[in-house]
């Protein structure tokens, strides 16, 4: 069963949150809600009921709370209680969520509100609690020592992480600075930072860099699956021989990942007859299906049957071979369910194509709270490792399934066999053009040396885990963002993006500094000949760092050190003289 969740958003609808900063086209709130409806969003796609949101209003026009109009807690306003999600939800809280002329509220009121909902609607039971909280940091924030230890105490106890996202906050590790910070947004970041630090679970941040992280695509990573659960044996329990039976239970390693499905729907009729579904505006499609035969007496030629009345017949040439229902039974194998060893192989006569390639690997663990199984497990997957060998057994899920033969690999890290279906031996086996044709494309899609590096030595191209499916990710965020606006185009698909380092603090305006600094040096200062920029008299200590910056060879960094030694002794030591002309003619007598 999938962990439950109760997730509360604040986000602040201030008069504030209508300006549009730091150069951008659209609102403070238009930019900060792609954040919040991409999480809602993805929560409704989930379709769990354990998911549970909420959403608060902060600085609404409205005071609407369970604390009423008390002092402190005014215009805020629980715009969605807290409780599963769907696309009719979603559609009724887009219209709620909209900017006020409002310029009070108070950020922390709100946290004490969301705390509440989540502690009454979750009680003591076993839910992951987490507060979003966005906002610009312009609304007068309360600021009481005794409040904050209050409310960050309740946080802590109740196991609710609390994350600030603010707008054009400042953060160092993201490289983010605004220029001519009201005094109030400095002072409320400062609050709210150290509200934040206060919390066993809080995260404070700006928002640009959980904006940019939309475009990550989510991996769903699911839950484990048992496929089987009984016994594994090596030899014959039933036959009165010697055998050893080990407990294990069956999971899935590796799942093939599919994009989401699409179904056949309808616009709803007026009458509303047809079934109706998650969206208020389609229906679903019900299938019929009718059976017709030749009929010449009939009008068209055909005429219809009950599907009753019809009988199976299997294609033997051009002629249907009917088995009746009696019979049909001579076709199926009577089969118990079974999982045992037939022999073993040595690791080098086994190629690797044996069944890498023709189903999905799965793990065979021993039974939980079973030492005697998870000894004797371990015990054959030493035995098995230090021999060098596979394992061939005939697996039978359940009762009446068909048989399968998989091959077993140890794993002594973990102590459990991998197991993969084996092909056939009617299957075609492939030539070795084939096989080098294959070898030679998978080769191609090698990351780890695609790219190259400045010399052009092959480098790796990406991490491993760093590549997505685009056919998947692309499907769900085009479906994600048609649910939340229905009438806008589907956005282009994201620029790839570097790697992100951690850069120095830069100013929201853009203005570039070290571009300032790194300004052209003065005519005549470069030698002629040299391939590298010179470091001039004019601009030495920018032309330095751009030399150190630049240079990919220890030559180069030894060429500027030998340049600036030189810059250094030809203005230092006149400079040098001088003084000590200066100070003798100061102490010599008349």
């Amino acid at each position: 069963m999938a962990d439950k969740e109760a997730i509360v958003f604040i986000v602040d609808l201030g008069s504030t949150m209508t300006e549009c900063n730091s150069g951008r086209t659209e609102t403070d709130l238009d930019w900060s809600m792609r954040f919040v409806w991409d999480k809602i969003s993805h929560i409704v796609s989930l379709n769990r009921k354990g998911l549970c949101v909420g959403v608060v209003g902060l600085r609404t026009e409205e005071s609407n709370n369970f604390m009423g109009e008390d002092e402190g807690y005014e215009h805020i306003s629980v715009l969605q209680g807290l409780g599963p999600m769907d696309m009719s939800s979603l559609k009724d809280l887009q219209k709620k969520v909209k900017p006020s002329s409002e310029s009070m509220g108070d950020a922390l009121s709100a946290v004490a509100i969301a705390t509440h909902m989540i502690t009454q609607f979750t009680k003591k039971l076993k839910y992951n609690r987490q507060i979003y909280l966005i906002t610009d940091g312009l609304g007068p924030i309360d600021v009481d020592d005794n409040d904050l230890k209050d409310i960050s105490a309740e946080l802590n106890d109740n196991g609710i992480s609390l994350v600030v996202l603010g707008v054009d906050f400042d953060d160092a590790d993201y490289g983010v600075k605004e220029e001519d910070k009201p005094k109030i947004k400095a002072k409320n970041e400062k609050v709210l930072h150290r509200f934040v630090e206060m919390c066993g679970k809080g995260t404070f941040g700006t928002i640009a860099e959980a904006i940019d992280e939309l475009d990550i695509p989510v991996v769903k990573l699911p839950r484990p699956y048992k496929s089987y659960e009984g016994t594994l044996a090596l030899g014959d329990p039933e036959g009165g021989q010697a055998a050893v039976v080990i407990g294990v239970e069956r999971y899935y390693k590796t799942h093939k990942a599919t994009p989401i499905s699409a179904s056949t729907v309808v616009f709803k009729s007026e009458t509303g007859e047809s079934e109706t579904m998650d969206g208020v505006e389609f229906g679903a499609v019900k299938q019929a299906r009718t059976y017709k035969v030749n009929d010449p007496g009939a009008p068209g030629g055909k005429k219809d049957v009950e599907f009753e009345s019809l009988a199976k017949g299997y294609e033997y040439g051009r002629t249907a071979v009917h088995i009746s229902e009696s019979e049909h039974n001579i076709t199926k194998l009577e089969t118990t369910k079974d999982f045992s060893f037939l022999g073993f192989l040595e690791q080098e006569n086994v190629p690797l194509r044996a069944g890498n390639q023709h189903g999905r690997v799965q793990c065979d663990l021993p039974q939980k709270f079973d030492t005697e199984a998870q000894i004797a497990l371990s015990s054959l997957v030493q035995a098995m490792h230090k021999a060098k060998a596979y394992a061939v057994a005939r697996l039978i899920v359940k009762d009446g399934k068909e048989p399968l033969l998989v091959l077993l690999a140890p794993d002594i890290e973990n102590n459990c066999l991998y197991d993969v279906p084996l092909p056939f031996a009617e299957d075609a086996s492939p030539g070795k053009d084939l096989e080098q044709a294959m070898g030679d494309y998978v080769d191609a899609m090698d990351l780890s040396t695609y790219a190259e590096d400045e010399e052009g030595n092959p480098v790796e191209f990406m991490a491993i885990d760093e590549p997505f499916n685009p056919l998947i990710h692309r499907i769900k965020h085009a479906v994600k963002e048609r649910a939340i606006h229905p009438d806008a185009p589907v956005p282009p698909i994201p620029k790839a993006k570097g790697r992100r380092q951690k850069e120095a603090v830069k100013p929201l305006s853009g203005l570039d500094v070290d571009a300032l600094l790194d300004a052209a040096p003065a005519p005549g200062d470069a030698s002629e000949g040299s391939d590298r920029k010179p470091i001039s008299a004019s601009n030495a200590i920018p032309d330095f760092r751009r030399a150190l910056d630049s240079a990919d060879q220890m030559r180069h960094i030894e060429d500027a050190s030998k340049q600036m030694g030189r810059l250094f002794a030809s203005s230092s030591l006149p400079t040098l003289a001088a003084t000590k002309r200066i100070a003798c003619l100061s102490t010599s007598g008349p």
